[in-house]
């Protein structure tokens, strides 16, 4: 089994910043791209960021300039430091994973979410 626990979310001022964390346990041999997801209310999941094993990055539109993706493999941990915080970047997050599990096979994980509110 393998487990996505994300942290840091909360309340902040438009204008403010804040860091969420995912981290993934259980059954890991390695694992491939990471990413950050979101979800507002009546709306589809979509994609804020995403990292690759080697770092490799993409962002959203709305997000590029203002949030940043890291990882550290090390700690099977993935950031996401949102700064310039608008009150359109309310919503849940969600962290996900293309895991190679112990037995070598892949799965694609996702966290239980995270909310993040932003007031204006």
């Amino acid at each position: 089994q393998v487990q996505l626990v994300e942290s840091g979310g909360g309340l902040v001022q438009a204008g403010g910043s804040l860091r969420v964390s995912c981290t993934a346990s259980g059954s890991i041999s390695s694992i491939d791209a990471m990413g950050w997801y979101r979800q507002a209310p009546g709306q589809q999941r979509e994609l804020v960021a995403g990292i690759t094993s080697g770092s490799r990055t993409n962002y959203a539109d709305s997000a590029r300039g203002r949030f940043t993706i890291s990882r550290d493999n090390a700690k099977n941990t993935v950031y996401l430091q949102m700064n310039s915080l608008k009150p359109e970047d309310t919503a849940v997050y969600y962290c996900n994973a293309d895991v190679l599990k112990l037995g070598l096979q892949h799965g694609d994980y996702w966290g239980q979410g995270t909310q993040v509110t932003v007031s204006s």
